[in-house]
């Protein structure tokens, strides 16, 4: 699994992407976009991920590439601050308070074992008839989980009980990914 690669310069416009959708779509105002080139045209998988302080306050992502990253990025962090089931709408108040992350993800890559998984390296991808779920790299990292407690939440995370990766009928697939916040990247908020 190859890994990728995006300069500094393209996290900063990603986040700023990010930053302003969310401020347009809370503002009900036009906004201005950087254009992307290179990397930021490119069709991945993407998550925008909310925090305040060190609590969750939305994640939305696709998978696979559908769109070019930075059109991605725009939809996703609108999304991830208003549409995410698990949270209310993003409320005016909140919005100097939240830390956007960003994960660019690889294409994905099926296991035969779960010895190819690497913690902190892989995030877990596991289908099971209609059920799917998924959980970033960072996750079991942030959790300090081992390989059959991250496997365990996948399960929970697709619906399913926490055994199910165990029985041979649920695809495990594998990505790698490039992970940057703001408050990595020491951005202010405006």
């Amino acid at each position: 699994m190859s890994d990728f690669y995006i300069t500094d310069n393209e996290k900063i416009i990603l986040l700023q992407t990010a930053r302003t959708a969310i401020n347009s779509k809370l503002y009900n105002i036009d906004a201005d976009y950087k254009t992307g080139t290179g990397t930021l045209l490119q069709s991945c998988g993407a998550f925008v991920t909310l925090h305040i302080g060190n609590k969750l306050r939305g994640c939305i992502g696709y998978m696979t590439g559908i769109k070019p990253i930075i059109e991605a990025v725009k939809e996703l962090a609108v999304s991830s601050a208003f549409n995410d089931r698990r949270f209310p709408p993003l409320e005016k108040g909140e919005f100097e308070k939240i830390d956007i992350e960003i994960s660019v993800l690889s294409p994905l890559k099926p296991v035969n074992s779960i010895n190819e998984i690497e913690i902190g390296k892989h995030g877990i991808y596991l289908r099971k008839g209609f059920n799917t779920g998924v959980l970033l790299p960072q996750v079991a990292v942030e959790q300090n989980w081992d390989l059959n407690t991250f496997l365990t939440h996948t399960c929970y995370k697709a619906g399913l009980p926490g055994d199910a990766w165990q029985d041979g009928n649920a695809d495990i697939s594998i990505f790698s990914s490039v992970i940057f916040s703001e408050k990595e990247m020491k951005l202010g908020k405006n």
